[in-house]
């Protein structure tokens, strides 16, 4: 028996890993130089890996599709691939959201551990070969690479989707599918960065604002998020907006309503009660002054410019009018939307196969036998925090067993 695997992200080297065994050769193409390109910049470099978290709080955490995930998480769950990391010489550490990391902070590390695991199991890995074709003749599939030509009688297609499309994830597994008759949902930007009308100084660029929540509305429809957010020449990011951002991008959106809630912790009574009590307590200070008690300094020119208060009018003077005005614009601090972030800069894609023709028990093709998906290629997507990979990690493993468990009965 012989499988392909397209892809050497996560999914595929996984998958490629599982699937090899005496009676069925593995070889593994992937068009870019190395394995887990994309994986160098995940995390900022550091490839957030997995989260460690339970598989019902895994689910929580999937944003498109989660009862596809039920099979695969519990067949191959964080813990499991905690282990097989550390089990793989790349021992790890849990920060904050119980997110998972490499000790080292490398993803190479992370890659690495992949591709040793492949290695030990025999798997061909072929570089710099990009795949052209792909039909199936009786029932064998037949690939035509830029090097080549290949016949296998299993194939999983593992290419990732359409995010950063510098580190080789343009689609082609969208075409492969498409060859096969399976449907693809329309591919959107995922996780990404919401970007906004307002001009955003200089000096403000890479600001970030912690502990607000952001607020989003769209007619009936709204979300509110806690957290940091960072202020870009023409965007906003920051996990509380990428949380956001997936939420909205598959939505038929006409009138997004973004606002900021610099203090969240507060309702509007008690910042009143406070702004009042500051007052009376300098009543001869500037409102300029007022303001540095209420927001980060560096904010506070941004926020002048878009509101319209007076810094050197003194306190005394700031009416019960101009004091309702500031707690508005304390609690409702408007941007305005105009649009996501494109792929580019999107940290994965919504979007993909649909989970309808996939089996999610196996990841095996409900139209094509021995066809088989796994990874970002699928229309499934999760918030961040390690989710995203876990699932190209558990859809790769589940992939991966259900070929060998065919290939050792055969």
């Amino acid at each position: 028996m012989k499988t392909i695997v397209i892809g050497a992200g996560p999914a595929g080297l996984i998958a490629a890993s599982k699937a090899a065994n005496k009676n069925n050769q593995v070889i593994l193409l992937e068009k870019n130089e190395k394995a887990g390109k994309k994986l160098f910049i995940t995390g900022k470099g550091r490839c957030n890996v997995t989260n460690a978290s339970s598989e019902r709080e895994f689910i929580e955490n999937v944003v498109v599709n989660p009862k596809f995930m039920f099979s695969a998480i519990n067949h191959f769950n964080s813990k499991a691939a905690m282990d097989f990391f550390e089990s793989n010489g790349c021992p790890l550490v849990v920060e904050r959201g119980n997110r998972v990391f490499p000790e080292s902070y490398k993803a190479y590390d992370i890659t690495d551990a992949l591709v040793s695991e492949c290695r030990l199991k025999g798997v061909s890995l072929r570089y710099n070969e990009n795949v052209k074709k792909i039909e199936k003749v009786d029932d064998k599939f037949k690939i035509e690479t830029s090097k080549g030509h290949y016949q296998a009688d299993y194939l999983i297609i593992a290419t990732g989707g359409m995010s950063y499309p510098l580190t080789g994830s343009t689609g082609d597994g969208y075409k492969f599918a498409e060859s096969f008759n399976h449907s693809i949902i329309e591919p959107v930007p995922a996780l990404t960065g919401i970007r906004i009308e307002e001009d955003i100084p200089h000096r403000m660029v890479g600001f970030t604002l912690k502990c607000v929540s952001l607020n989003v509305k769209d007619g009936k429809w709204k979300h509110s998020e806690f957290g940091e957010l960072t202020f870009y020449n023409d965007y906003i990011d920051g996990p509380i907006v990428i949380s956001t951002s997936s939420l909205i991008n598959r939505r038929a959106v006409e009138n997004v309503e973004l606002e900021i809630d610099l203090k969240p912790a507060l309702d509007e009574v008690t910042l009143m009660a406070r702004i009042n009590r500051d007052i009376e307590k300098r009543p001869n200070d500037f409102v300029g002054n007022l303001l540095e008690g209420l927001m980060p300094r560096s904010f506070m020119d941004f926020f002048l410019e878009n509101t319209f208060f007076d810094v050197d009018e003194r306190c005394t003077s700031f009416s019960k009018a101009k004091r309702l005005e500031l707690v508005q614009a304390l609690k409702h601090f408007k941007l305005t939307y105009l649009g996501l972030n494109g792929f580019e800069r999107a940290v994965v894609t919504s979007g993909g196969v649909s989970t309808r023709e996939i089996s999610s028990s196996t990841m095996e093709s409900k139209i094509v036998p021995n066809l088989y998906f796994a990874g970002e290629v699928i229309d499934v997507d999760c918030y961040t925090g390690g989710f995203n990979i876990q699932t190209a990690l558990a859809t790769g493993s589940l992939a991966g067993d259900t070929i060998k468990a065919k290939t050792e009965q055969e």
